[in-house]
């Protein structure tokens, strides 16, 4: 039986009429379907060396991490559509003790000794691209280079060049990796035909890496901004012949209101505005995309997952999500065209669910990576050391505490026995922020991430615990005020107490202040006052010039007090990282201050300094100065004032024999993540030890 367009052909032959056939008239008549083709894109990013879904510090497996776990997810939701890609959006050789443990390697022998354990894993999935984040330069570049040499698939990125001939005979001004990658991907259209795709991909990293890896990027190479970079080869890439491009920016959400800093860390919000993009699967600042966190995002669909009507999807950190896109294509006038894009994120744990385990690992990873994986568990493994007492860092956030006292200690030792002889008369602080402090912020949390390393021997798994970045030693020269500003913005981690009030009020601030930013400065003596305004936000930006939180700092040296105007004008040595020292956000960082870069990491210094304690004194005394306290608040109101921290039985006994402030635990109440409520008295004195 003819169908009705043959019959139409046939008629018009047998009257003498030349039938012709064009696009518009497909368009036109209702028979004639369009060519649409589904194509699925997804996304793994700051995956941070977490290959395997086991905790190294706690020796268990555990189905909240790793490639292992996000592997099944990936083969579950490419298997579910005909037309699927695999992107990695970087940080992914840093970040756990296998990445540490490989990096070891490297050092003593100058090679890693075979492909890196993350691509023994990845090349396993089939990736199409993969792009640099910003810590794949923590080791160097010649670590960097041996270890994507491992990968069976390409690198991009469009805003990292050459400084000077840096790599294979690339000249200055040269990009140091692939701007973009266009591939053609064969696919299958809605009448299961094949067609051919161009898929075009475009990576970016910050421009802050230069701050971050000064001492591995100075002089070699030079970085675009994220969304200049993007304007220059964007272009490009559609002349090139792509017919959709999918942007890789190892960048967060960044800001709606202020999106045009050709330096922006986080740039996806402007990079959604550039024209030709038609995705964006981002990363670096460890959130979630879509989610309920961007509720009121400008022109952000989180239903959709669409940032200015762009799909766009960041997925987490160390695997726990995988990122979705989906497009819908359609041809038309010989091209492809985009009719429709969603985007979401799918996690590999529910601990809301009766089933938290959403996914099983995948067997093959976890071969592909067993040699390192047993190497790593023996490397952490190592015997460092004895500690006189438990560091754990249930109250870090609340007193002054073991786990950053030790950091603090291990600093001003290493920096004192490096100083020059022109800085020899100067005295060395120390600062150090909590880097496992519960991991809450806005709508995610982590009760599990806490430092807990018990009294008794220590081992280099110990360290990496106490200390988890790979950062290095650095030194900046700093004034008493600088110090009493580097003070004043760390004082952000805690809210404002209304001292009229007999409401619950809560401590710490978590959604605007990240708890590594929460600097201890030792050294010094001073103490915090809750009551009063900030005098600085989040990112160290004056907000109230006037206010004064920190209140009596004090230095002493012998017989010698410095105070106010005193010690305003004194001069310190600051010991601290590359982070810190270079990213110019906190009074006194930046290029300009810095006297002191060493090539060990913090983490070394603090290893080596167990080590030389326990040999020199049989163990190595971790217990906090209480160098910082809060102001007693004196009001007539009884104050609800209240702080979380870890729901277990370990938490409630470490708080007992711990606590400087009285403080009662809440048996009534825990808060939506699980976490111990704590109500603490700002009214009473300190208790006594």
């Amino acid at each position: 039986m003819l169908n009705k367009k043959l019959l139409a052909v046939v008629i018009a032959g047998a009257l003498g009429i030349t039938a012709c056939s064009s696009s518009d008239d497909n368009k036109k008549d209702p028979e004639v379907k369009p060519v649409e083709v589904n194509l699925r894109i997804l996304e793994t990013s700051d995956l941070h060396a977490n290959i395997m879904d086991y905790d190294y510090y706690k020796t268990k497996y555990d189905p909240t991490i790793g490639l292992a776990r996000t592997a099944s997810l990936i083969k579950r939701h490419g298997a579910d559509v005909d037309n699927f890609v695999l992107v990695d959006n970087g940080d992914l050789l840093q970040g756990s003790p296998m990445g540490d443990y490989v990096a070891n390697n490297f050092k003593q022998d100058n090679t890693i000794g075979g492909t890196h354990p993350a691509y023994k894993a990845m090349n396993t999935l089939g990736y199409s691209v993969g792009n640099i984040g910003n810590h794949e330069f923590n080791y160097g570049l010649d670590f960097l280079y041996e270890s994507i040499s491992g990968a069976n698939f390409p690198y991009i990125n469009a805003n990292v060049l050459c400084e000077a001939d840096c790599w294979e005979g690339k000249e200055k001004g040269d990009n140091l990796f692939k701007p973009y990658l266009i591939e053609e991907k064969t696919v299958l259209d809605s009448n299961g035909d094949q067609q051919v795709v161009k898929i075009g991909y475009i990576g970016f990293v910050p421009p802050q890496i230069l701050l971050w890896d000064k001492q591995n990027l100075t002089g070699k190479v030079t970085v675009m901004g994220i969304v200049e970079a993007a304007e220059k080869f964007v272009p490009m890439m559609k002349a090139d012949g792509a017919d959709i491009i999918v942007a890789i920016p190892h960048s967060g959400v960044g800001s709606s209101t202020n999106p045009t800093d050709i330096n922006d860390e986080n740039a996806t919000w402007a990079l959604s505005k550039v024209e030709g993009i038609d995705a964006i699967t981002f990363g670096h600042s460890h959130s979630v995309f879509p989610s309920s966190t961007f509720d009121g995002l400008e022109n952000a669909d989180i239903e959709k997952g669409t940032i200015n009507g762009v799909a766009a999807v960041m997925p987490g950190r160390w695997g726990d999500n995988l990122g979705i896109v989906d497009f819908k294509l359609e041809m038309q006038d010989g091209s492809w065209a985009v009719v429709d894009s969603t985007a979401k994120a799918m996690p590999i744990y529910d601990k809301s669910a009766d089933t938290p385990e959403l996914v099983d690992a995948d067997r093959g990873i976890r071969d592909a990576v067993a040699m390192e994986h047993q190497g790593t568990k023996d490397y952490v493994d190592q015997p460092i050391g004895v500690a006189a007492a438990d560091m754990y860092s249930f109250l870090t956030l609340v007193q002054d505490d073991p786990s950053v006292q030790i950091v603090s200690d291990a600093q001003i030792a290493k920096v004192k026995a490096n100083l020059t002889d022109e800085l020899k008369a100067i005295p060395v602080l120390s600062a150090s922020a909590p880097f496992k402090a519960g991991g809450r912020h806005s709508t995610t949390a982590d009760a599990e991430s806490y430092v807990q390393v018990p009294a008794g021997d220590l081992t280099y798994k110990n360290a990496a615990d106490l200390y988890l970045y790979p950062n290095t030693m650095v030194a900046v020269k700093v004034t008493g005020a600088q110090v009493k500003d580097w003070l004043e913005c760390s004082a952000n981690q805690f809210n404002q107490i209304d001292t009229s009030s007999t409401e619950p009020q809560y401590l710490i601030n978590w959604d605007t202040h990240r708890t590594y930013n929460f600097d201890v400065i030792d050294g010094v003596t001073y103490k915090v006052d809750v009551t009063q305004p900030n005098k600085f936000d989040g990112d160290c930006a004056v907000v109230n010039a006037d206010a004064s939180r920190i209140v009596d700092l004090t230095f002493t040296d012998g017989d010698t007090v410095f105070t106010g105007a005193d010690l305003d004008a004194k001069e310190f040595i600051i010991a601290s990282n590359n982070y810190r020292a270079f990213g110019g956000k906190f009074a006194g960082t930046g290029s300009d201050y810095v006297v002191m870069e060493l090539p060990d990491s913090n983490r070394e210094a603090l290893a080596q300094y167990i080590t030389d304690e326990t040999e020199a004194n049989g163990l190595v005394d971790p217990s906090a100065d209480n160098n910082w306290d809060f102001v007693t608040i004196n009001s007539a109101t009884k104050l609800d004032i209240r702080f979380e921290t870890q729901n277990s039985e370990l938490a409630d006994k470490f708080i007992s024999g711990y606590q400087v402030r009285p403080m009662t635990k809440r048996t009534d109440i825990t808060d939506e993540f699980g976490f111990a409520i704590y109500n603490i008295d700002l009214q009473s004195a300190v208790k006594a030890k």
